[in-house]
């Protein structure tokens, strides 16, 4: 938790510091931020998600860095790690994604995005069981840059197909094909632009 409440002070430390906007020889504003082919950018985000089951509470998170690369104005491949803490006592996640992002505006301060990719992740869920999961598949998001260099990203939910499976003898793949659109599934993240 410590982690989570670190990066939200970088965040607001971001939002403070470059918020200010350049002015152009005409005496107006430029607009700010912006994607063109051949940029490359370092991203982080977070991701919190209430759980209550008979009336017990936890609280899960995830911070994922990453990176991305545009192949041409609309079209960025990325990488990214996964470090999570699902809810549950003594278990962890570890995970790492491969995806494609297309940007329907990425040349402007504000711009729609949708991510499509794959994720592969690992959570020990006791000294001796782990549990393996992969999924394949669609979010929706949106980018907005605060300066130049500095954006913030948001997405909601998915669509994609995940398959899990318990890494013991005799286990079985518990495999799943799904939208979800509510807000328990809010991913923030912070983009810098080089």
């Amino acid at each position: 938790m410590k982690k989570v409440l670190l990066f939200a002070a970088f965040a607001v430390f971001a939002l403070t510091t470059t918020n200010a906007q350049d002015e152009d020889s005409t005496g107006g504003y430029m607009s700010e931020g912006g994607y063109a082919a051949g940029d490359f950018y370092v991203s982080g985000s977070v991701g919190l998600l209430s759980l209550s089951t008979d009336g017990n509470s936890n609280t899960a998170y995830s911070i994922s860095p990453g990176i991305g690369y545009f192949l041409n104005d609309n079209i960025c491949l990325d990488a990214d790690l996964t470090f999570s803490d699902p809810g549950t006592d003594n278990s962890s996640t570890v995970g790492a994604g491969l995806g494609a992002e297309y940007f329907f505006t990425p040349g402007k301060q504000f711009s729609f995005l949708v991510y499509g990719g794959f994720d592969y992740e690992s959570t020990e869920i006791a000294p001796d069981a782990k549990n393996n999961t992969w999924f394949l598949g669609l979010a929706p998001g949106v980018n907005f840059f605060i300066s130049n260099a500095f954006a913030l990203r948001a997405s909601v939910g998915s669509l994609g197909y995940a398959s899990s499976k318990d890494d013991t003898d005799g286990a079985e793949a518990t495999n799943a094909f799904g939208v979800n659109f509510d807000l328990t599934e809010i991913e923030f993240g912070l983009t810098y632009k080089f």
